[in-house]
């Protein structure tokens, strides 16, 4: 910015100083990427030489004096962190840190604990430490390699929505509501079920005749799912 002073002083617009700037840090990187950067395969660990380079651009963005003590740990995660994200489309690779990388702070432990994890580690405590919002007590807690089905909708009775008025006359009638009600439910169910998954996460609710349907199959159901986490988990 001191260097825009004497253009200021100059009566030059603002505007136009800030064009000027673009215009030169576009002909700056179009020349980087031209004559000076080379290609570098950040999956080729064999290599010394590249693996050396890699290394000191990533220490380059990280050099704080508060970070240099676990430096090479830092590295490494990052370096981690951008290989479980990437996606190659095409000739070129898509990294975006914003929708599909997090940082998960847990009270307790040391720098050296922090680590990568190439899945999706959701965001909520209990999700993490106690699994509170597994539905049933029953339903397992730990699943490998599981089939997932990922829901945006309810597991239960869907009401009208506009007011409905019932007019029960006999006891028959009671009845006859709770069983459309359930059957509503068994239907949803048998859908899920159709599909052997082991697991099922749903944004909303579900009820405890859903819960009875899933448990009975095996299959394990978490409920509130954030839809920002339903996304990362679509990804995988």
């Amino acid at each position: 910015m001191a260097q825009a002073q004497p253009f200021l002083e100059q009566k030059i617009h603002p505007t136009i100083i800030i064009q000027a700037y673009r215009a030169a840090l576009e002909d700056m990187v179009k020349l980087a990427e031209e004559k000076y950067s080379k290609p570098v395969d950040i999956n080729n660990e064999k290599e010394k030489n590249i693996s050396f380079r890699v290394t000191t651009v990533v220490q380059s963005c990280l050099g704080t004096k508060m970070i240099s003590k676990w430096m090479d740990l830092a590295v490494q995660i990052s370096l981690d962190a951008i290989k479980t994200i990437r996606v190659e489309k095409g000739n070129t690779s898509e990294i975006d840190i914003k929708r599909y990388c997090r940082i998960e702070k847990i009270p307790g432990g040391t720098i050296e604990d922090c680590k990568v994890i190439k899945g999706v580690v959701l965001n909520k405590l209990s999700y993490l430490v106690t699994f509170q919002d597994v539905t049933h007590a029953k339903m397992r807690r730990r699943i490998e390699n599981p089939r997932i089905v990922l829901l945006d909708c309810n597991l239960e009775y869907k009401k009208g929505e506009s007011q409905t008025s019932l007019e029960i006359m006999k006891e028959e009638d009671i009845s006859r509501i709770l069983e459309q009600e359930e059957e509503s439910i068994r239907k949803q169910c048998d859908d899920i079920i159709r599909v052997k998954p082991d697991l099922v996460f749903t944004e909303k609710g579900i009820s405890d005749l859903a819960q009875h349907f899933l448990l009975k199959a095996g299959i394990t159901a978490i409920r509130r799912l954030k839809k920002t986490d339903n996304n990362r988990l679509a990804r995988l």
